[in-house]
């Protein structure tokens, strides 16, 4: 029986004021070509881009701009 693409789904969660959490485990391409992966049950994505573990969010998004 062919793999089922919903199988291989990854859950995304979105909040309007914080990252994207993302079930893992996950690889990312950077915009510079470079590849970074975890392996944890769950992620959490900058989408604020303050982290400075980017593209990793490290709750940079809380502190006042």
């Amino acid at each position: 029986m062919p793999n089922d693409p919903a199988d291989d789904a990854r859950r995304i969660t979105m909040s309007r004021r914080g990252p994207l959490l993302v079930e893992g485990p996950v690889e990312i391409e950077l915009e510079d070509g470079t590849t970074v992966s975890s392996d944890r049950f769950r992620v959490a994505l900058c989408t604020c881009r303050r982290s400075r573990r980017y593209p990793w969010c490290d709750t940079s998004h809380r502190r006042k701009a």
